[in-house]
């Protein structure tokens, strides 16, 4: 438990972020997996939709300091390759 006011602002302030990058960090798992899922299935519109979206949360998340920037650019990489590699 925290001994100082100050120390007790930053607890709160630690479970807000945490919960905050747990959200964004989750949004990004789930367009990820809608994407490589339209892509097994091979459904050209959804998948391309999807990439779109996954993208843009990876680079929202990098934004906000969730994801380094790099490993954003990384994803992001590696989901247009599949693209590519599906024939999109």
């Amino acid at each position: 438990m925290a001994n100082h006011p100050s120390a007790a602002k930053r607890a709160r302030q630690a479970l807000r972020k945490t919960a905050r990058n747990h959200r964004i960090r989750s949004r990004v798992k789930t367009s990820t997996r809608a994407f490589r899922d339209a892509i097994t299935a091979g459904d050209k519109t959804a998948s391309l939709t999807a990439l779109e979206s996954a993208a843009k949360q990876l680079r929202r998340a990098a934004s906000k300091g969730v994801l380094h920037k790099r490993t954003a650019s990384r994803r992001v990489s590696r989901l247009m390759r599949a693209a590519n590699k599906a024939g999109l």
